[in-house]
């Protein structure tokens, strides 16, 4: 199974950004993402950016994520 995960870019170099969740940073490519912003919130799937996402929509994506991760230390 793949998992897309939703990151924030912190800093982009042209074709590629640096992007953060829980304070780790990677490299991620923007080339099938147009109009890529800091301060955006991307679905990175595989070192791809292959998504832009509303940043209510990240945040909710990333707690269901955290209830997964906690119900599986249960």
């Amino acid at each position: 199974m793949c998992l897309a995960i939703p990151m924030k870019i912190v800093k982009i170099e042209g074709d590629q950004a640096r992007a953060e969740l829980k304070g780790a940073v990677r490299r991620v490519r923007l080339d099938l993402v147009e109009g890529a912003e800091v301060g955006n919130y991307v679905l990175v799937h595989a070192g791809f950016a292959i998504s832009l996402l509303e940043e209510e929509d990240a945040l909710q994506t990333l707690e269901y994520l955290a209830e997964v991760e906690r119900l599986g230390r249960s």
